[in-house]
């Protein structure tokens, strides 16, 4: 059976949303834009590190504790699956109760060189936290650093007229776009 990936524990896709409790602090108000629950659709990812696991949990914990996302032409708070269908990133849009509203999609291409760097640097980063003389790490993470800005710049600018969204949620939408693409 394919596997959906959430951050809400047990949560196994699209159906299940109405069944899902909201992060505390959040109500069901309309014209939230924000993101109150994120599930990543894992059904081409063969395997993930430890390390990539970490990553993939901090940045949905990140975004679901402050976030600005607000899709052009729909009030929030929103529910939103991300997945990759035919080298593009579809963003599936829910309301708080579940409802289905939209998906918006993205071409990937512009973002590869930024994806393979992103793995690159996470890759020497890991290896640096786990070696007995980190040299070098804080170069490392401003490398790391660098990257993600550019993606999130980026990620702003593709989405332009699509969805407004701040910079750190960019950033962290980021990260779980690369969790995506491991193959």
């Amino acid at each position: 059976m394919d596997q959906i990936v959430c951050f809400s524990k047990g949560w196994e896709g699209p159906a299940q949303l109405l069944d899902q409790p909201l992060r505390s602090g959040y109500s069901l108000g309309m014209g939230e834009p924000r993101i109150i629950d994120i599930a990543l659709d894992d059904r081409t990812i063969l395997w993930r590190s430890e390390d990539i696991e970490q990553e993939k949990k901090i940045a949905i914990f990140d975004l679901l504790e402050s976030n600005y996302f607000a899709p052009a032409g729909h009030e929030g708070p929103f529910r939103i699956l991300l997945r990759v269908e035919d080298n593009r990133l579809a963003i599936d849009l829910a309301d708080a109760a579940g409802q289905a509203l939209d998906t918006i999609r993205l071409g990937l291409a512009r973002f590869r060189r930024l994806i393979r760097d992103y793995f690159a640097i996470c890759e020497s980063y890991f290896r640096a936290v786990k070696s007995d003389s980190p040299k070098g790490l804080e170069a490392i993470d401003m490398a790391r650093r660098g990257v993600h800005n550019e993606a999130a710049e980026l990620l702003q600018e593709c989405l332009e007229g699509k969805v407004e969204l701040d910079f750190d949620t960019a950033r962290r939408l980021f990260t779980l776009i690369c969790v995506l693409h491991i193959k």
